[in-house]
This record gives C-alpha cells, structure tokens and sequence, in this order.
C-alpha cells in the first residue's frame, strides 16, 4: 500500500503525485507555499481523486466567494475517477460538502478521516480550522488530543493541540504543547503563536517579545498568513510598551503587501490599524492603500469576522462600499445562521458607527454584539480588537465610570499597558481624581 509522509494511505504510486500529496499536507501543516503545488500535481495526475479532491480543498482555503466554483473543477475530476480508495472517497465527499456550505457534513467526515486514519494531521487542522470558524473552543481541544496521540512525535500534532488548549483559557497547558512542539520543531510556526498567545494573555510582555524576536528568523519562506500573522503578534506586544515606530515599521514592511489580495493579510492589516489609532497613532495615507483591495469585497459573506472588518476598514479609508458591504451583510443574513443576523449585523452597525465618530450608536450596537462574539470566530487575541473599539466609543462618549472600570480590569494582566495607561491617565482627570492619573503617567513614562 502507497502512503503518505505521515503513515497514510493514498490513491497513487507515481512518485511526482506523491510529492505533491506530501507537500500538500506538510505544507499545509507547516504554512509553507509548497502546499500550493497540488494544483499542478492534480493537473498532472487526472486519476488519482485524492490529489484533487486536495486541490479542490486548497482552493475553499482562499476564503473567497470564488472558492467553490474554483474547487468545483477539482471535484468533477475526482469524481469521474470513480474510485474505491476510502481515504480519497472520504476527501471526495468532504470536498462536495463544502462545496456546498454543509458546514457540519464537513465536520462529521474531517473527524471521521481522523477517527478512521489517526494520523492524518491535514483532517485534524481541517476540523480545527472550520471550529476555529464558529468558536468551538473545547472541539479543537477534543481533535488536538486525538491528534497528538497518534502523532505524538510530530511536532505539528502539539502545535494543533496548544492553540486548542490557548483558546480554551488552559494556558499552563497550552503553553507544556507549545513547548513540546518546539523541542520537536524549533521553527514550527504554529507553536509560535500558540506560545504568543499565551505570553500576551498572561502579560508576559517583555518575555514574549524576547522570545519572538528570537524566531523571526524561521518566518521567512512561509506563506503569507503565517508570516504576516506572527508579525503581527510581535506588534502587539511592542504597541504595549509604546514602541509605535517599531509597530509602524513592522505593518509596513511584514503585515502589508506581502499578497494584499488575501483575506487574512487585509483583516490583519485592518487589526493593526484600528489599534494604532486607538493607541492614538497617526497612521497617514496606510487606510487608502489599504482600500482598493477591500473594495473588492464589497459582496463578500464569506465569513463574519472577515467581512465585519473589511467593512471598518472601508469605513475608515471614507469609502461608500462599507454601507454596500453591511447591505449585503443584511440581504445574507435572511436566510443564513442566526449568529449573522443576531451578532455579526450588530456588530457590522456597531463598528460603521463607531468609524464615522457616533460613540453612542457603537455602543447601542456593540452591547448586543459583544456578549456572544465568540460566534463569529477569529482568536481571543483577535478579537479583543472589538472590545477596545467598545472602550474607545465609552472614552468618547464620556463614560468615565464604565471605562474606569473596563481599563483596570485590563490592567490586571498587564499593569504597564502603555495605551492602556494613557487612557486611565484622561478617565482620572475626568473623573476628579489627580492622584490617579499622575501614578498612571508614571507608569507610561518607564518606556517612553
């Protein structure tokens, strides 16, 4: 029997398809561009269903509403094999159901791939990536524990299963995998930035960008979300000590326009952004060279927590197309899952008011949004985005006692925060308590 790197069986035994089945899945587990080689593995190789049932999977990955009809071709292919092999009959299957936005059929056969071949890491990042999506946190936790038991000694297995462990507030666990993975792998990018995760959850600030900086060296020759992505963790904890020319100079030469056409080098592009200004950085012209590639998005509902921001980001760089976009938002969520209608079209209402200076419209939005965010997928770390737009509308709005409270709560996990800081050192003026706002002033002076 022909298998994969990983100990997998496969629908081939010519040497070239092989190589692009294992540069698929290694590629795929690792963020590396040599995934992308199925495409013309599959193109050479009409017969064997598993490498284009692959392809059609690579191609649902662009996070595009181009991606089904694009993968569509891929399925056809594999289809007309007509093959008895189960693991390809399994991905042939699972192709048709995403293809389709049969969300949980996806779900039910990615898990069945991994109950069946407990070794095939690809269904497990799958299954992970698609929970990730809806926020089912304790489901990437059950495949990352599946994962790493029958692939402990490959590090990507405990990268799956950190960032599970992360996003289910187990950080002392996460942070063991993170660990684990790296003395597997010290340039496994996904352990990284489970690691990153839990360094900024913990306020470990000057521990995580120490560690960081030590990998950036690995990062070059990922594809573009891996490399922009951890990047952008390392801004983060610059931009909490005040470190704003540094986190200027990280989004212009590693967050923007490594492939601006991708979905998640814009939201991440759109984060950063947002939180310089919210930090009260001037970010110049950077949201109109942002704009024409979010303006192609203007009909995309792809995804809630991709769209929410390509609808801020259009809004910030001033163009019509973010009303076109919550108006598609609006014409989807008639017949899709609740949480579009319910969390995401608040939340989009919410973020466009709070982009065109109306503090209290934001808020009247956000407060029915923000409680049930986890819905809409995207990180903890991600995601706080939304909560610091909430703090900033109270800041305008002049709600000194609910931004009191918000800020020194955040505080707790980081008392140096320097943008944090700045605002409580305003909120204590306001507030009539001069005390408060000098300690907090020296607090911001130890690193600028």
């Amino acid at each position: 029997m022909s298998l994969d790197y990983l100990g997998n069986p496969i629908d081939t035994t010519d040497p070239i398809t092989r190589q692009g089945l294992d540069d698929f899945i290694g590629g795929f587990l690792g963020y590396h561009p040599r995934a992308e080689g199925i495409l013309a593995a599959a193109d050479a190789n009409p017969d064997s269903a598993l490498a284009n049932a692959f392809a059609g999977l690579l191609l649902m990955f662009i996070e595009s509403p181009e991606g089904p009809t694009l993968a569509e071709k891929y399925r056809q292919r594999a289809s007309a094999v007509n093959t008895s092999h189960p693991r390809a009959q399994l991905y042939l299957a699972l192709l048709e159901a995403w293809i389709d936005d049969d969300l949980d059929q996806v779900l039910h056969l990615s898990e069945q791939a991994l109950d069946r071949f407990p070794r095939d890491l690809l269904a497990a990042k799958l299954n992970q990536y698609l929970e990730f999506n809806q926020g089912n946190w304790p489901a990437l936790l059950r495949i990352g524990l599946k994962a790493t038991a029958a692939a402990p000694d490959i590090a990507h297995s405990h990268g799956l299963l950190a960032f599970a462990y992360e996003q289910c507030h187990l950080l002392e666990e996460a942070e063991a995998s993170a660990l684990e993975a790296l003395r597997l792998q010290p340039s496994e990018p996904w352990a990284q930035h489970a690691l990153a995760h839990v360094l900024l959850t913990q306020g470990r600030i000057e521990e995580g960008t120490a560690f960081l900086e030590s990998v950036t060296l690995h990062w070059d020759g990922l594809n573009s979300f891996m490399y922009t992505h951890n990047w952008w963790h390392l801004a983060l904890f610059y931009l909490a000590r005040g470190k704003h020319q540094q986190v200027l100079e990280i989004y212009d030469r590693h967050v923007w326009g490594i492939l601006p056409e991708y979905s998640q080098d814009q939201v991440g592009a759109v984060s950063l952004l947002t939180r310089l200004e919210l930090a009260g950085i001037d970010v110049g012209e950077r949201w109109q060279a942002l704009a024409p590639y979010l303006q192609r998005r203007v009909a995309d509902t792809v995804q809630p927590f991709l769209s929410v921001q390509y609808l801020y980001g259009l809004a910030r760089a001033g163009k019509p197309e973010a009303q076109g976009l919550l108006a598609a938002l609006q014409c989807y969520s008639v017949n899709a899952r609740p949480v579009w209608s319910e969390v995401t079209l608040p939340l989009a209402r919410g973020l466009l008011a709070h982009a065109h200076g109306d503090a209290q419209g934001a808020l009247e939005h956000l407060a029915i949004a923000l409680p049930r965010l986890n819905e809409i997928g995207g990180s903890h770390a991600q995601r706080d985005l939304f909560a610091q737009v909430e703090l900033d509308a109270r800041l305008q709005a002049g709600d000194w006692l609910t931004a009191q409270q918000t800020l020194e709560l955040r505080r707790r996990y980081d008392r140096w925060d320097v943008p944090t800081n700045r605002s409580l050192v305003r909120v204590y003026k306001a507030l009539g308590l001069p005390e408060q706002a000098d300690k907090a002033r020296k607090r911001i002076s130890r690193f600028t």
